[in-house]
């Protein structure tokens, strides 16, 4: 695969050997989330390492690459029919390149799941801008006390 500049993206199976990337990934990605919302009290700036590699033992995601960067990740989980993705991070300089949308399909394919859940905060447009272009439809917003929701977003896999 290849972003829109025309640079080879690989998408792998991530591994606990990647924690320490991905958490290095997650809080660039994540620090203009934390402007948005501000705040920098959100797990995937407070995670730390050993906490990353838990979860990265008891979850399934992908990896993307441009060479040997690690320039995004993926995590989820299956429960029943349900995929339920949970972290995505995309490298800051390649945000908007379709990298998002290529760890998405790679997620959404990899299972069996019939549909699948994703969620974000309702200030995060360019998130629900994605999801929303991936397939992704708005079933619930759960306010957060702050002027905030959490916007919660379900597609059909297969029927």
């Amino acid at each position: 695969m290849t972003d829109r500049a025309g640079a080879r993206i690989v998408i792998a199976p991530i591994s606990v050997e990647d924690a320490g990337e991905v958490l290095t990934l997650q809080r660039a990605a994540f620090v203009s989330e934390a402007q948005i919302y501000g705040s920098a009290d959100m797990p995937p700036l407070t995670q730390t390492l050993e906490q990353v590699e838990e979860e990265l033992r008891s979850c399934f995601g992908f990896t993307a690459r441009m060479g040997p960067r690690l320039v995004g990740a993926l995590r989820g989980r299956v429960d029943g029919d349900l995929l339920l993705i949970g972290r995505i991070a995309i490298a800051p300089d390649v945000q908007g390149e379709g990298i998002g949308r290529m760890l998405l399909e790679a997620a959404e394919s990899s299972t069996d799941a019939t549909e699948s859940e994703l969620f974000t905060g309702s200030l995060s447009e360019a998130n629900l801008r994605l999801y929303q272009r991936c397939g992704y439809r708005e079933t619930e917003r759960i306010a957060q006390g702050d002027g905030t929701d959490q916007v919660f977003l379900r597609k059909t896999l297969r029927t």
